[in-house]
């Protein structure tokens, strides 16, 4: 899957959990008029998810990430709060399904890396494990030094612009334990340690990190 796809994909299932949500809602009266609400615990988790990828897909001055913000910071619990948030993310998609704007610098990085996935993707189709993991390794260690880069943090060995940008809070423990998982396996391969992992773990490894590079450049 392209990285396109998977941003519009993640767009797509954040409309349709909106929707669900919007389903949900539940009623109370006050004064003879009907008050709708949606779920708040549901709304701010949805709330977060969406918040997280325009920041990453359009960049945090874009009109779509300041737009979705400024109506999150008024949002309480009621409907029509809700649907003016699900209105700014059917917009953003619409305009990123469109091709109109885009956060450039991230998607060029994260297209190249792209490209190199799809060879990594090729290789493992043809039965080279080995060339794969190590191809998937160096496009790891490319976006852990762009992240480092855009936090402001000192390049240094994998390892330790990992834990640096955990601490910092770009992702959290899990992410980095996974990150050193991918590692390993990169250090394995390029070690000549090729029995010590399967075609089954690198095809993992590979999907693993396209979603990584999906998320976060």
């Amino acid at each position: 899957m392209s990285l396109d796809s998977t941003i519009l994909k993640r767009l797509n299932e954040l409309v349709e959990r909106g929707r669900a949500i919007l389903a949900n809602r539940t009623s109370s009266h006050f004064r003879e008029r009907t008050i709708w609400r949606v779920s708040k615990p549901d709304a701010v988790g949805w709330c977060t998810n969406v918040a997280s990828l325009l920041h990453r897909t359009f960049g945090e001055s874009s009109v779509h990430y300041k737009s979705f913000e400024e109506q999150r910071e008024n949002f309480n619990d009621y409907e029509e709060g809700f649907r003016r948030l699900q209105a700014v993310l059917v917009a953003s998609k619409d305009d990123y399904e469109g091709g109109y704007l885009f956060n450039v610098r991230g998607l060029v990085k994260a297209e190249v890396l792209d490209d190199a996935l799809v060879q990594a993707g090729t290789l493992l189709s043809a039965g080279y494990k080995d060339p794969a993991c190590v191809l998937i390794g160096v496009s790891l260690e490319v976006a852990i030094k762009d992240l480092t880069q855009r936090a402001s943090l000192p390049i240094s060995k994998l390892d330790a612009m990992n834990a640096a940008l955990c601490k910092a809070g770009t992702y959290n423990v899990g992410k980095q334990k996974q990150v050193t998982a991918w590692a390993d396996l990169r250090n394995k391969a390029a070690h000549g340690e090729w029995s010590a992992y399967s075609a089954a773990d690198i095809e993992e490894m590979h999907r693993g990190v396209q979603r990584f590079v999906a998320d976060y450049l």
